[in-house]
Formats: C-alpha cells, structure tokens, sequence
C-alpha cells in the first residue's frame, strides 16, 4: 500500500509497539461474480482517510491518540483458500498481541479467515454480519471460500447475528436461525429491531460490514448495490448500542468498489471505520489522563478475554 501512517497520523501514534489499534488491508477481489474492483477498496479507503478531520464531535474524542497501526496488507492471491489461510494467519497474529484488531477489504470472502481467527481466540463468539446479502451458501463457484460462503463457517461455529439483508437464494433459506436474520423489509416495520438484533448477540462480538447493506443512494460503489438498504443514522445508532452493550473484539468492512468519479463512498468507509474506533474506545482513558491505569487500560477495551491458547 502507498500510504505509510493510517489517515496520516503522526509517526508516534503510528508504530506497532505504542498502538492499541491494528489496520490489516486486504486487497482481495479473487471471487466475485459481477463489478470488479473490491481489491482497490483498501486504497481509496486510506486515501479519504487521510483527508479526513480526525476530531470527533459526537464522542468529543480523537481516538487515533491511542495509536493505530497500519499493517502490511494481505496481498496473498493465489487461491481463496490461500488467501483465507493468510488472513487468518496475520489476524491472529496481531490478536495475540493484545490489539484491537482491524481489517479493510476487499471482498467478503476476507472475513471467513477473520472470523475463524476471533472464534480461536475468543469464547463464546458472536458474529454481527450487517449486509444486503445472506452469504450462507456453503460452497459456490467451486469453493467453500467465496464471498457468497462469507458467513457460512460462522452460521455454523459462532452465533451469526444477520442485519439488512434483502437478498439470498432459496438454498439459504434456514441455514441460520430464523430468529437471528433481521431483514430489510422488516426492519422498517419494527421500531425496536436494534434492541432485538443487540440482544441476539453474546457477551464477545466481532462485526462485519458489507457496504451494500448501505442504500445505494448514500454508497453505491459496491459490488453489488441493492435497493432498500440502511442509511448512515440508524447504522450509527445501532452501533452505538452494540458497542455500548457487548464487548466488541474486533471488525472488519469490506466490499468498497471504487469509483474515480464517485468519492463519497470512499469517505462513507473512512468515517464508518473512524466511527466505530471512536465508540470503542471512548470511554477508554490515555496514558497520562484522569482514570487511566496502565495495568488494566486493555482489559477495560475488552483485549484480555481471550482463550488461553499457545497455537
């Protein structure tokens, strides 16, 4: 990748040692079927994110003070299943050593190997899938490690909590439970689908964003955009409540597809992830601030919940 400090923070925020944050890119688009692209999504997302103020209003807070580290991007293409293999691999590397751990794709056949690397690393995991598409199948296109598959392991191996979908084929139908799929057409008749989807989930979550569960009108370069999706203050909101309610371990977003002539979308997936570090760590004193303790700054982030495991 070009860019060498995550949105152009200064170097002392930037370095693996200081930071609680770690960004892995994954610039990945081996298996999807119609609009290419997903694979420059991690570059124009870096770029809006250097052109963004990095002070928060809503949570008065600049949360890249904690220090988020830029990783070396998964560039492995040789197979899906090699690529999956690799981002699991990197993913719990960096768990292992105690950060919050980020990733930018791509498509969504990345977040099989972020998923599978949370669910060795965390007990009793949820995944929060907030899309337009079900991703359930178990295999397609010759593999169990196509975008289409994305939540398929995790449906099967963590409790899959699934947002705004509006699309999926019939052999989808009943792989998850019925109970946790909120679906588009039905969450705008029920004034209280987030306090449901939120309750849905366990105490660890890891979340994973499609970014054609957003309207098309407010970001439509995706692979796939479809109509009837969800807009940028009720996702904000139901974030704020996950974040505020679960011990959030972790996220991915994927699926940005960019457009020269389209910005927007680039600047929708900068702030969405800036967002969501901001409602992390909000509550979460610096070193040198009132209340901060360094023995247990991690534990109050949620970092040391994880299984005791050596591999």
């Amino acid at each position: 990748m070009s860019n060498s400090n995550y949105a152009g923070i200064p170097d002392e925020y930037a370095g693996i040692d200081n930071a609680s944050i770690v960004l892995i890119p994954v610039p990945y688009d081996g298996t999807s079927t119609w609009q290419k692209g997903a694979d420059k999504g991690p570059e124009a997302f870096l770029d809006a994110s250097a052109n963004m103020e990095l002070y928060d209003i809503e949570t008065d807070t600049e949360v890249y003070h904690h220090g988020v580290f830029l990783a070396d991007a998964v560039t492995e293409n040789s197979s899906p299943e090699a690529m999956v293999d690799a981002v699991h691999a990197t993913t719990k590397k960096y768990i292992k050593k105690n950060k919050f751990v980020t990733l930018f794709g791509g498509e969504h056949s990345i977040s099989i190997g972020s998923i599978r690397a949370f669910n060795d690393m965390y007990e009793n995991l949820s995944v929060l899938q907030i899309d337009a598409h079900a991703d359930l199948r178990k295999e397609y296109d010759g593999s169990t490690c196509n975008h289409a598959c994305a939540v398929y392991e995790a449906s099967q191996k963590t409790n899959l909590v699934q947002v705004g979908i509006r699309s999926m084929d019939s052999i989808e139908v009943g792989i998850n439970d019925d109970d946790k799929i909120f679906f588009a057409h039905e969450m705008v008749q029920d004034d209280y689908w987030q306090e449901k989807a939120t309750e849905a989930l366990t105490e660890n979550v890891f979340i994973t964003i499609d970014l054609d569960a957003f309207d098309p009108s407010i970001c439509p370069s995706t692979g796939t955009p479809e109509p009837g999706g969800l807009f940028w203050y009720e996702t904000l909101d139901f974030l704020k409540m996950v974040f505020a309610e679960k011990n959030v371990v972790g996220f991915d977003i994927v699926e940005l597809c960019p457009n020269p002539s389209e910005k927007s979308s680039d600047f929708l997936a900068a702030k969405l992830y800036y967002k969501m570090l901001s409602y992390k760590f909000k509550d979460i004193a610096l070193e040198g601030e009132d209340g901060y303790e360094a023995d247990n700054a991690f534990t109050k982030a949620g970092l040391k919940k994880m299984k005791n495991i050596e591999d």
